[in-house]
């Protein structure tokens, strides 16, 4: 179905982007049933603000909730700070389901696997995203003891998963969203490592390895290591461990995934490892949690609170770190858990998660290059302040509401921290849509662009720049359209005269810092961090399996938790880039009239062709491509049992289209014209887009001409939405035109 690109955007008064304002309208504002905006950004943020204050009734029945409704109001309006989606979306309304992930565990039986499932399904309905690991999933072909058959192994199940996400449409407003984990000595891990490779299953699954310390100190000693059968623990063969590692850098450097979590570190930081091991983490890795553990998120927007250019204003962030705990530690009692067990267990240990936006931002106002040593000092000396700050403001709430009720056994449990109300306090998310609405450069990513195209309601185009890039051209008089114009289709403004040199200095983009630089500034953030860090580590298209090689095992031995990387053109969605055609000269593809033009060659009698059916959104759609013995010559399709205008569309294009070909127009012209064409209702097959039949068309072609997909830097993957360009961002892809996220 279309979506309502007419919708009219809320009137405010707070300072909201056109962007941020488009997405609050699409996804977080109420509405009546036919898709009316009933509120106000203001009237949504008093909703939250008020939902969550009367937290503090649960300890103080005389509590002053009109106070504390407006200081949580003026610390989200200020843009200071904002929580996860799911409270901005649900708190003071009927489903009231605040948190943003859940892990829930798996065992080897089919009663657990499909408990999972059901609680999945709950889960994605209410909102929140899912982490699972599938390790104690008894191998593929191993014995099945009650059927007396085998075993169909983990993959299978992560199958049954990701229809049953497919099939749920999140509250109207987010996708369901899973992370899929496997332990590195699992007998199928070979498998797994391929999952997602040239399939169409698990669209709706990040998937990660999970490594070892045995298995990474095998990979440097070039030993094997052992696969165990997770039903009777004992091995089942031994193998290099230089060969799996390859096998998984070879897939990362060709599909992006998997990505990788270090485990034993992870459990190591586990602070209540009286209650279990750490098994997985939510769908974009920066949150490990106990099985029914659920986390809820918020993030301080740092680019506010640089002073003058020289510094930032600590006594202010202090204050912020304090109401965010606050804030944060209100939800848990106020939210209204889809299932029971993870009421009890969330309750247990009330892991908040603080994280950050705006560190670009703020390295851009002090004048700091984000690939820059300083850059990681400063991340040190901001992240350690919160880090502390978050600690002691758990800690003084705890003098009045208690202890986490897993204190005692937990990491805390001596006489230097006798109190303690969160378990964890801090966690580095990608801030996708609630970065878009505070006006924020993601999470502690660099810039995506300096400058960029944004897709506009009407179908036209704008060219937006960076605030603080526009304000000091302009300052200077260095600013014009033309000039933006030409950045945003360069994307950087390293390579472009008019920029000042001091000015590339600072404007850095993600595809301007090395890998290396990446994992230095994460390094830094992950040393302050309860929990773990998003973030992308991004490759140039021409970044080699060496490469990707070299950044794993430089981020386990700078003590990452895990590593989530993107090399361009890695993804399936991408432009086509076609080989030339190689004609034979003996046998015209065209026939000259007598005035000169080209008429077709006639159609032969006898052709031979191809079939392919793609899922499109309106439908299945067979297209058929005929060649005869001189060159491809006809294309037909057919939409399922369409009719009407749709089956008379589809005919005038391939008829066209045939005509075209027996004209001599080169193949590559014609899918140029056709690929990338959109209609209101895109679809995902083979873990690509096909945005309209016509694309369809188009991606059959080329594949049928032999065609490379390949995707140039400068041609990035777009929303399925809005068809601006999506960024990469934890493991997923945002838009940061309409608030689309590919795992949101």
């Amino acid at each position: 179905m279309a979506t309502n690109t007419t919708q009219r955007l809320p009137e405010t008064k707070l300072p909201l982007s056109h962007n941020a304002l488009v997405v609050l309208a699409k996804r977080y504002l109420k509405k009546d049933e036919d898709g009316n905006v009933l509120e106000t950004p203001e009237e949504m943020f008093e909703r939250v603000a008020r939902a969550v204050a009367e937290g503090d009734l649960h300890y103080d029945k005389g509590a002053d909730i009109e106070a504390l409704t407006g200081e949580f109001y003026e610390l989200m309006t200020s843009f200071r700070f904002m929580p996860n989606s799911p409270t901005l979306m649900n708190a003071g309304r009927e489903l009231g389901q605040l948190s943003a992930c859940f892990v829930l565990p798996i065992e080897d039986s089919i009663e657990s696997i499909f408990e999972a499932v059901k609680h999945t399904a709950m889960i994605h309905k209410s909102g929140g995203g899912t982490g699972f690991s599938f390790s104690r999933i008894r191998p593929e072909g191993d014995r099945v003891k009650t059927t007396h058959g085998v075993a169909s192994g983990p993959i299978s199940f992560m199958t049954i998963f990701d229809v049953a996400t497919e099939t749920i449409k999140q509250g109207g407003t987010r996708r369901g969203a899973n992370m899929g984990i496997l332990r590195v000595d699992h007998p199928d891990i070979e498998k797994f490592i391929t999952a997602k490779r040239d399939t169409d299953r698990l669209n709706n699954f990040n998937i990660s390895v999970a490594l070892t310390e045995q298995f990474m100190e095998a990979v440097e000693s070039n030993s094997d290591y052992s696969l165990i059968n997770p039903r009777t623990g004992k091995e089942v063969r031994r193998i290099s461990a230089a060969s799996i590692f390859d096998q998984i850098v070879e897939s990362a450097w060709a599909s992006g995934e998997p990505g990788i979590i270090f485990l034993d570190r992870i459990n190591r930081s586990n602070p209540t490892p009286q209650l279990g091991q750490i098994e997985s983490t939510n769908p974009c890795g920066e949150q490990p949690l106990l099985p029914y553990e659920s986390c809820n998120l918020g993030s301080i927007n740092l680019g506010k609170f640089v002073k003058d250019g020289v510094g930032l204003d600590y006594d202010a962030l202090r204050d912020t770190v304090w109401k965010a705990v606050h804030f944060l530690d209100n939800v848990i009692d106020v939210n209204r858990f889809p299932i029971d067990k993870i009421r009890e267990m969330t309750r247990r240990t009330r892991k908040i998660g603080l994280g950050i936006m705006g560190f670009a931002d703020m390295l851009i106002r002090l004048g700091i290059p984000y690939n820059s040593k300083k850059a990681v000092e400063v991340a040190e000396e901001v992240m350690g302040f919160i880090e502390r700050e978050s600690k002691l403001a758990s800690a003084e709430l705890a003098k009045v509401r208690g202890n986490f009720p897993a204190y005692e056994g937990s990491i805390y449990d001596s006489p230097d921290t006798p109190y303690m109300r969160n378990a964890t306090t801090t966690t580095i998310a990608p801030t996708g849509t609630i970065s878009i609405i505070a006006g924020a450069s993601s999470g502690i990513e660099p810039l995506f662009a300096v400058s960029f195209i944004r897709k506009v309601l009407d179908g036209n185009e704008l060219v937006e720049a960076h605030p603080d890039f526009v304000r000091i051209m302009k300052e200077r008089g260095l600013y014009s359209q033309e000039l933006m114009e030409k950045i945003a289709r360069a994307g950087s403004v390293q390579e472009i005269e008019e920029v000042p040199q001091d000015l590339k200095r600072i404007f850095v983009t993600s595809m301007d810092v090395s890998p290396e630089e990446h994992i230095e500034i994460q390094a830094a953030f992950q040393r302050h961090t309860d929990n773990a860090v998003s973030k992308t580590i991004n490759f140039p298209e021409s970044a080699t399996e060496d490469d990707i090689r070299t950044a794993y095992i430089l981020a386990w031995k700078k003590g990452l938790k895990g590593l989530t990387i993107y090399r361009y053109g890695s993804r399936p969605v991408q432009v086509l880039n076609l080989k030339k055609d190689t004609k034979d000269k003996e046998h015209p593809t065209h026939i000259h009239t007598a005035n000169g033009k080209i008429a077709p060659r006639p159609r032969p009698v006898v052709t031979r062709g191809v079939t392919q059916r793609v899922r499109t959104g309106c439908g299945n759609l067979y297209v058929t491509v005929n060649w005869d013995d001189r060159d491809m010559c006809e294309v037909f399709a057919q939409m399922g049992k369409a009719g009407g205008c749709a089956a008379c569309q589809m005919e005038a294009e391939s008829r066209l289209i045939s005509l075209a070909l027996r004209s001599g127009i080169r193949v590559q012209a014609i899918v140029k014209q056709l690929a990338g064409i959109r209609c209101p209702s895109p679809s995902w097959q083979d873990g690509g887009q096909i945005l309209s039949c016509p694309d369809a068309m188009a991606k059959v072609l080329a594949k049928a001409a032999n065609v490379e997909i390949i995707k140039d830097d400068k041609q990035l993957r777009s929303c399925p939405e809005c068809g601006a360009v999506l960024e990469p961002e934890g493991g997923c892809f945002v838009c940061r035109s309409c608030g689309f996220s590919k795992c949101d």
